[in-house]
């Protein structure tokens, strides 16, 4: 599949170096950040950002592509590959800067990305964990056909709270 992908008002494109500046201001957000794994940064750098996109570039085919709306950086959809007994699995995840929730935009970006991932990768299964703090996040998925599998119960400590995390999957059989 070429980049970039129309995905409504907004496309899907490979990373470039011009990108770090975008995000570096996209990710600095406390909002964010409580929402992301335990290695995205708070406060998000320039040079976290320098590092995240160098390490973008050279990916091939690309796992991570920016959401860009005209062209400027306003978030991120990425998959990562299993290995060993999981090498048909992939975890998928997205992030949208703050100014850009509520409108739609991650559901369009993500389902023109989960159309890329099953593409581009030989992968029968999708999954993506959510914490339960974040149910925005989970109508993202099922409107992309996600199905919930389960709750691992105060799973996540964030914030200085412990939480709930959903698992939602979607094989490549049922989409």
């Amino acid at each position: 599949m070429q980049l970039p992908i129309p995905a409504g008002p907004v496309a899907l494109r490979a990373w470039r170096r011009e990108d770090v500046e975008a995000l570096a201001a996209e990710a600095n957000s406390r909002a964010v950040w409580r929402n992301m794994i335990h290695t995205f940064p708070h406060p998000y750098t320039l040079e976290d950002a320098e590092q995240w996109v160098d390490g973008c570039i050279d990916q091939s085919p690309q796992r991570d592509l920016v959401i860009a709306s005209n062209d400027r950086l306003i978030g991120v959809c990425g998959i990562q590959l299993g290995e060993g007994v999981s090498t048909y699995t992939g975890s998928v995840g997205y992030w949208l800067g703050e100014q850009h929730w509520g409108r739609g935009i991650a559901s369009t970006a993500f389902a023109a990305f989960l159309e890329y991932v099953w593409a581009t990768f030989p992968v029968e299964r999708l999954q993506a964990e959510v914490f339960a703090w974040n149910p925005a996040s989970a109508r993202v998925l099922e409107k992309n056909g996600f199905t919930l599998e389960g709750t691992r119960r105060k799973a996540i400590h964030k914030d200085g709270e412990l939480i709930d995390e959903w698992f939602y999957s979607l094989l490549r059989e049922d989409r």
